[in-house]
């Protein structure tokens, strides 16, 4: 049996036996927060967890195809287990990955285009994520290879086909609907797309913007229904306006965030909550939760002593500005002194640490997750 070891915690925090992950707590309460659910969960039969989205949740799809964004270089994966670049982009586990293990998984899921991805293995889930990916096809076109949310569904509609396959229409159709689903998207259509000088959508108003993503995202989120989905996480966008990289752009002065960038963020946000509610109400069988990545990230920001972070408004791991936030990371560059002093990794991604922090929020917190958290949906 392997340790799940606590190598950055609080001095109180102790190396417990268990299924041979690594997980960072931040106070011995938090241990055994994060800890309770997964015996919970251990006692019953895991749900498949299909897991669409961005760079947040990219578990090395990129590594596979042409394209800019890539995160398969060290130092990135320094503190995932085995130590090494896997394509995720941060220096260990992404927000999912870790709410895959608190829901008891014992592997990481393979992102779709790896090789080993076939057989009895897609039986227990698959990441479609992608750097640079969003709801709209032309977002990360600055980027040139990515996978947006559009071809990632068409990818899930593969992965049915093979399940059903394998275990027969009626088991199939089971799996499927019983699975936990997870998506983040949005983020590059702002940033890779909206933002940048020559985006197809740059005549709009951020408000229109919202709109059109909205519209494109709720029609997905639909398909996604439509081929058996019933338990889904839709992320909110995390406050953009405070990343090392919108810090630099906007020119910060002392770290500030950009009030406008946030404000739009929300705006974008409020109509993803009410989508949510809308498809609960219309969808029979529906689950969707709505899921606070802006409110639990801004905790952070705004009150970083409590979560153990020093540093917030920099990049670990990076180059460019004041904050790191031009350039992502790679072995060019010198690390911080303690990446585990910072929120950020890169320009735009949170570190192991952060993400610990964020899906404990959403596994079992309140306030995070509407209308239940995501170990109350598993449950349901």
């Amino acid at each position: 049996m392997v340790a799940w070891t606590f190598p950055f915690s609080h001095p109180k925090c102790h190396e417990m036996e268990t299924r041979g992950f690594r997980l960072t707590c931040l106070i011995p309460r938090f241990c055994i927060l994060l800890l309770l659910p997964w015996v919970a969960t251990a006692q019953r039969k895991l749900p498949a967890i299909f897991v669409f989205g961005d760079s947040l949740s990219d578990a090395g799809n990129n590594n596979y195809i042409r394209t800019l964004s890539k995160a398969n270089s060290p130092p990135n994966g320094m503190d995932f287990p085995g130590g090494y670049a896997t394509g995720r982009f941060t220096n260990g586990r992404t927000t999912v990955d870790i709410i895959g293990q608190l829901a008891g998984l014992t592997q990481f899921l393979p992102p779709y285009l790896a090789p080993n991805a076939t057989g009895k293995l897609i039986l227990n889930g698959l990441n479609y994520a992608s750097g640079a990916g969003g709801i709209l096809d032309s977002t990360g076109y600055i980027l040139y290879g990515r996978i947006s949310f559009n071809k990632q569904l068409d990818y899930f509609a593969n992965t049915k086909a093979q399940i059903i396959n394998q275990l027969g229409e009626v088991s199939g159709m089971e799996l499927i609907s019983n699975a936990l689903y997870s998506t983040n998207l949005g983020s590059n259509d702002f940033l890779n797309n909206y933002y940048q000088p020559l985006s197809p959508i740059a005549n709009l108003t951020a408000s229109q913007v919202s709109s059109l993503l909205i519209k494109e995202y709720h029609g997905q989120l639909m398909r996604l229904y439509n081929m058996g989905a019933r338990k889904v996480v839709v992320a909110s966008l995390g406050p953009l306006g405070c990343i090392p990289f919108q810090l630099t752009f906007r020119l910060s002065r002392h770290g500030e965030c950009s009030d406008k960038v946030n404000a739009e963020v929300r705006d974008f946000n409020a109509g993803l909550f009410a989508m949510v509610e809308q498809l609960n109400a219309e969808l029979p069988g529906a689950k969707f939760i709505y899921a606070d990545a802006y409110k639990g990230v801004l905790e952070m920001i705004q009150n970083p002593s409590a979560y153990g972070f020093k540093v917030v408004d920099e990049g670990c791991c990076g180059a460019g500005g004041t904050y790191k936030g031009v350039i992502p990371c790679s072995s060019l560059f010198k690390l911080c002194p303690n990446r585990f002093d910072h929120l950020f990794w890169d320009p735009y991604h949170p570190t192991d640490k952060a993400n610990v922090a964020l899906s404990a929020k959403f596994w079992s917190g309140t306030g995070y997750t509407w209308p239940v958290n995501v170990q109350q949906l598993l449950m349901s």
